[in-house]
C-alpha cells in the first residue's frame, strides 16, 4: 500500500515530534526520524529541507487560548494556569519546545516568539497598561514555564506529586496579579 504525499509527510512530524520529545535536538537524527516514519531519509529532507525545518514543522505550537470574555476577571489567571496544564499534558509540540529550548538556542528563539505573538497580545487586551504588557506577559511565561520545566522534564518530586486544582491554586493568584494588576 502506498503513502500518498500528506500521509508521508504526517508520518514524518508525528516520528519528528515523538523524535525530538524523547531525544531532543540535538540527538534526534533525520535517520532515527526516518527509520521511526518507516520512510527513506531522502523523503524527509524533500518535505522538510533539513533537521531544522523539521523542528520548526515539528515545534509549530498554537496555544488555544480560550475565550476569556465569559471568564470574571478575577479568575483570568486561574483559567489561564489552567489551560497551560491542559496544553502542557496534550501537546508533544509544547514538550519538544520547552525539552529542546533549554539547550538550543534555534528552539529557545521558536518559544520566544510563539509566547510573544500570542501571550503578548491577550495580555495587552487584559492589562489597564498597555505599556506593561511584555513586561506581563513576560512574568506570566516564567511562571507557566517554570512550572512545566520543573513537573514534566526536570520531575521535581513534590512538583509532580501536586494535584492539578493545587497547582492551579497557587500560580493562579501569581499569574492574576501579573495580567490584572
Amino acid at each position: 500500500m502506498r503513502r500518498t504525499s500528506e500521509d508521508t509527510k504526517a508520518a514524518i512530524l508525528v516520528a519528528a515530534r515523538e523524535r525530538f520529545a524523547s531525544d531532543g535536538y540535538e540527538r534526534a537524527t533525520i535517520r532515527a526520524i526516518a527509520s521511526d516514519a518507516g520512510i527513506d531519509p531522502s523523503m524527509v529532507m524533500r518535505y522538510y529541507g533539513n533537521k531544522d525545518g523539521l523542528f520548526a514543522a515539528a515545534a509549530d505550537v498554537d496555544l488555544r487560548f480560550p475565550d476569556l470574555a465569559a471568564v470574571p476577571r478575577e479568575e483570568v489567571g486561574r483559567t489561564l494556569v489552567a489551560h497551560f496544564l491542559d496544553r502542557w499534558e496534550d501537546d508533544e509540540g509544547m514538550m519538544i519546545l520547552l525539552r529542546t529550548g533549554v539547550t538550543n538556542e534555534g528552539a529557545a528563539e521558536r518559544m520566544r516568539e510563539i509566547f510573544a505573538a500570542q501571550l503578548g497580545p491577550l495580555v495587552a487586551r487584559l492589562s489597564a497598561d498597555p505599556a506593561q504588557a511584555a513586561l506581563r506577559a513576560g512574568l506570566t511565561a516564567t511562571q507557566v514555564l517554570g512550572m512545566a520545566l520543573c513537573r514534566y522534564v526536570l520531575r521535581l518530586p513534590p512538583v509532580v506529586a501536586m494535584s492539578r486544582e493545587e497547582i492551579v491554586d497557587w500560580l493562579g493568584p501569581t499569574v492574576q496579579r501579573y495580567l490584572a494588576e
